[in-house]
């Protein structure tokens, strides 16, 4: 795999890359060889090239080639077990061939999954939230519409050439984002790069080169002809990277969040001339780093544990003080206040993440930690009743463990004396709590009767009075913990002859 000289680590990354590449599988080197007898052009393209330079195995297999998507899915056809053509308006047609046992013994090779791609460029037109494909007819030109140089580079099969037309394994080697063409055409071309720009700053830890920001800043309106699914998907994958704050820099700086995500630069408040109120912007992006510090590697759904990033965490932790520019006041003698401002916060957590089209249930997820991150204060100032605590776990529900994350992520005070003293004060909590849970079940808290039970002593139907005895058990539960049957209904006894009453 020939290619010129540059920096110094350029010799380094090349040989990271052969010994990836060289792992390619017979069935990849194969597939080569099926478009060649075809009499066409085949190659690896994309973040798989620019990942064996990284000394990464990618599991997704992108290829270009000069076939036309029905050449290809007839090669294909002959190769795989399986394909489908969902993609084939685009000019994409994908494969899977299972794992097949070794000759020599050794473990099944895994199955391998590709897509191909016809030859293309991609344009948007100023009016339409769609890209126009047109085919192309050559690699070179394929390569010149991808988003940056590093993502431009390709290894044609079976022969294992490098093709690098536009200088990407200098840029790479550089770790810097730089456009194929000029960055004022590539985002004309498609607004949405603007995103992966920033998206890549994220995950690589690359830096925008001056002209590409340049660009970014001058054409980011432009991002409000993309579709908000797309958007969503984009900032979904900067915030499960490794380092989302370089990623949600770069949008704010750009300007691009001004019209994606207008509440986080919207929490760039001026600083008061006293000083007596953080940056609440640089105040989220440390909250953010600090959650992320703070999560242990799998979290909660309604299906069970799931491995990974916490997108709902990361969400949460970034949003949860933008009710703060809307409820500022300055108050007399120079103190400033946000009085309710997690209340606000919520409503416009909502508003934003359903604008971004993001499911409910996240939706539903990340404004109630919105609304919840302030109730631990105060609990260091006096103890809390185990009433309170119960309250405190019933009303997170099964977002307990990230409200945990979310309140000891919220302590970004300087004051070392201040932050230990908030620390002891969360971990008496989660004592409480794990107390509270060994004498009765707090996360699963109901009244000592049923629905069917209350209507039995009460001699009542179905109907609203039900609903309300409910809830007037419940109270009695939270507020004094389990009680008897007969104590029970001993107090709804009660409580109906003063509603009689």
């Amino acid at each position: 795999m020939a290619t010129t000289g540059g920096p110094g680590d350029l010799v380094a990354l090349q040989r990271r890359a052969l010994s990836v590449l060289a792992g390619l599988t017979p069935d990849v080197l194969e597939l080569g060889e099926r478009f060649a007898r075809a009499g066409h052009e085949l190659a690896l393209v994309g973040g798989p090239v620019r990942d064996a330079f990284l000394g990464r195995v990618s599991a997704d297999l992108d290829f270009a080639t000069s076939a036309t998507p029905d050449v290809t899915q007839e090669v294909l056809a002959g190769w795989g077990d399986a394909h489908w053509d969902i993609g084939k308006a685009f000019g994409t047609i994908g494969a899977r061939r299972h794992a097949r046992p070794a000759r020599d013994g050794s473990p099944a090779r895994p199955d391998v999954v590709v897509e191909v791609t016809t030859y293309r460029t991609d344009s948007y037109d100023p009016t339409s939230r769609k890209p126009e494909v047109v085919f192309g007819d050559t690699l070179e030109g394929d390569l010149s519409r991808r988003d940056f140089t590093v993502n431009a580079m390709a290894v044609r099969l079976p022969d294992l050439t490098f093709v690098d037309p536009f200088d990407g394994l200098a840029d790479l080697a550089r770790r810097r984002l730089r456009t194929p063409v000029t960055a004022e055409q590539s985002f004309d071309d498609d607004p949405l790069r603007m995103m992966r720009a920033a998206r890549f700053a994220a995950q690589l830890g690359f830096d925008v080169a001056p002209e590409v920001h340049e660009a970014l800043h001058a054409m980011a309106e432009r991002i409000t002809i993309v579709s908000a699914e797309r958007v969503r998907d984009e900032l979904t994958k900067l915030l499960l990277a490794p380092a989302p704050r370089a990623g949600l820099e770069v949008l704010v700086e750009s300007g691009l969040a001004d019209h994606v995500l207008p509440e986080l630069p919207a929490l760039r408040l001026e600083i008061d001339e006293h000083h007596r109120h953080k940056d609440v912007y640089e105040h989220s992006l440390i909250v953010l780093e600090q959650a992320i510090d703070l999560e242990t590697g799998t979290h909660e759904q309604p299906t069970g544990p799931v491995p990974g990033p916490d997108l709902v965490l990361r969400l949460a932790a970034l949003l949860h003080d933008i009710g703060k520019p809307p409820t500022r006041r300055f108050e007399p003698g120079g103190g400033v206040s946000f009085h309710h401002h997690e209340v606000v916060g919520a409503k416009m957590v909502a508003r934003r993440l359903k604008a971004l089209r993001f499911d409910k249930e996240t939706v539903r997820a990340v404004a109630r930690l919105t609304e919840l991150h302030l109730r631990f204060h105060g609990y260091g100032d006096g103890g809390w009743t185990d009433s309170a605590v119960r309250r405190y776990v019933t009303d997170a529900g099964p977002l307990l463990e990230r409200l945990h994350r979310l309140t000891r992520s919220d302590c970004t005070t300087r004051n070392r004396r201040k932050a230990e003293r908030l620390s002891f004060a969360y971990d008496d909590l989660e004592n409480r709590i794990a107390e509270l849970r060994e004498k009765e079940e707090v996360a699963r808290i109901r009244p000592d009767l049923d629905g069917e039970q209350i209507m039995a002593v009460l001699g009542l139907g179905p109907g609203p009075v039900v609903g309300k005895a409910y809830r007037y058990l419940l109270e009695l539960r939270m507020e004094h913990g389990p009680r008897s049957p007969e104590e029970a209904e001993a107090a709804l006894r009660a409580w109906w002859e003063q509603q009689q009453g």
